[in-house]
């Protein structure tokens, strides 16, 4: 229930791309660190002729949240109203994420899990 959470619910990655494959308006949103995308790569979702928003939740090396992040997210371009998924590496940050972006009106906000 999203009042146990704060946000939509969670996915795991094969659930994350069915959604994406079913829902042309699913935006992916990856919250890892800008040395992560550099040196670990984003997500390849070109097949579905969309690509990955990249709003860092926490910045590198002192892992504290990003105070912008949702200025960062609307600054994107990300609309209200439109399922997002966030990830990151282990599902906590992006989970954070997830609870802040419906708190802000967004979403439903779905965290990827793995």
């Amino acid at each position: 229930m999203l009042a146990d959470r704060g946000y939509a619910g969670e996915l795991n990655a094969a659930e994350a791309w069915r959604m994406m494959e079913e829902d042309p308006d699913a935006i992916l949103i990856d919250v890892r660190t800008v040395a992560e995308w550099v040196y670990v790569g984003l997500p390849d979702i070109s097949r579905l002729g969309r690509g990955v928003v990249c709003v860092q939740w926490a910045t590198w090396p002192d892992m504290r949240p990003n105070p912008d992040f949702v200025p960062h997210v609307e600054a994107e371009g990300v609309p209200r109203g439109r399922p997002l998924l966030l990830l990151c590496r282990s599902g906590v940050r992006s989970r954070h994420a997830a609870v802040k972006l419906t708190q802000a009106g967004f979403g439903p906000c779905y965290n990827v899990t793995d």
